[in-house]
């Protein structure tokens, strides 16, 4: 069956499924987010923050790598950032 409009669903669908892995960060000003990770082979996450960067590294073994136990998960833990972080700033 064809829907009017139905393209751009699929279209969207096709790029999701092409994420391959969560990263899930852990400490540092952006504990507790889950970013999509395009290769789960990466190990470090350099991120744009306020007027610097901030670095996340990652830390253990892929989880969820199986066909049926949902996306496969990466956690990073917070390292260091090129300035200092503010809280106040938050």
């Amino acid at each position: 069956m064809n829907i009017p409009g139905s393209q751009g669903v699929e279209a969207a669908s096709c790029r999701y499924a092409q994420i391959m892995a969560i990263a899930r960060l852990t400490g540092g000003p952006l504990d507790g987010q889950n970013l999509p990770l395009e290769d789960d082979a990466q190990d470090e996450l350099i991120l744009p923050y306020t007027e610097g960067q901030i670095v996340y590294r990652r830390v253990g073994a892929l989880e969820n790598t199986g066909s049926d136990d949902g996306a496969t998960t990466a956690e990073f833990q917070y390292t260091e950032a090129t300035e200092p972080i503010d809280p106040a700033d938050d």
